[in-house]
């Protein structure tokens, strides 16, 4: 029989009511989550073009050179964030526009996969009563960062998208954009858990429940 899942999803830390598995399972997670987004987006633009072999960034399954910190807080703050992020050269691409879509979107794409493995992982640990806690939570971080991808604001990657898709944006509004989406994402979801306002989560949360609920099959 299914289980139940061990923590809501997608989860938050609240420090009024922190466990230590809690934690642990979700630091772990988020770790697991960080590298997997920044290692696919390094594949997919080292495979289209931008290959860079001496790059320390790039290819290594370094958790610790794939963890920034705004992404760090944005994972505490509200269950999803992003990977540091590393310079992708364009002009080493046949289709620039295209292939830096490509590059950036891999990363949550690889979230999704991983959440799809790891739910297997899930249903044979609850086929034999055994109580997948850790790879519940392992599920739930990629799920919900994949999914929070779509909000159209850098460094998700829905925000690549619509800057690509902006041709005619001046390159000072389009770096300033990607200098202040970073902070404005965190605002966001600091609002909404501060506020107990639904501003982000009435548009993702519902996708990312549904999908877990079928991965996991609880």
């Amino acid at each position: 029989m299914p289980t139940e899942s061990a923590w809501p999803v997608p989860f938050f830390l609240d420090p009024s009511n922190l466990t230590i598995d809690s934690t642990v399972a979700f630091c772990v997670a988020v770790l697991i989550t960080a590298m997997l987004n920044a290692e696919a987006q390094a594949f997919m633009s080292n495979f289209l073009g931008d290959r860079r072999p001496d790059a320390k960034d790039r290819l290594n399954f370094n958790v610790f050179l794939h963890v920034g910190v705004l992404g760090s807080i944005c994972f505490l703050i509200g269950g999803f964030g992003w990977p540091r992020i590393f310079d992708i050269d364009r002009t080493k691409f046949e289709h620039p526009r295209l292939y830096m879509v490509l590059s950036r979107m891999a990363g949550p794409l690889a979230n999704l996969l991983m959440a799809s493995i790891v739910g297997s992982v899930v249903m044979i640990f609850n086929a034999f009563e055994y109580n997948p806690r850790v790879f519940m939570m392992v599920v739930g971080v990629n799920l919900t960062t994949a999914i929070y991808n779509l909000i159209p604001v850098p460094p998700m990657a829905m925000g690549y998208l619509v800057s690509e898709l902006m041709p005619g944006m001046q390159e000072r509004t389009r770096t300033l954009l990607f200098l202040v989406g970073p902070y404005l994402v965190i605002a966001l979801a600091l609002a909404e858990r501060l506020t107990h306002q639904a501003i982000l989560s009435p548009y993702f949360d519902p996708i990312i429940r549904a999908i877990y609920t079928y991965i996991v099959g609880s």
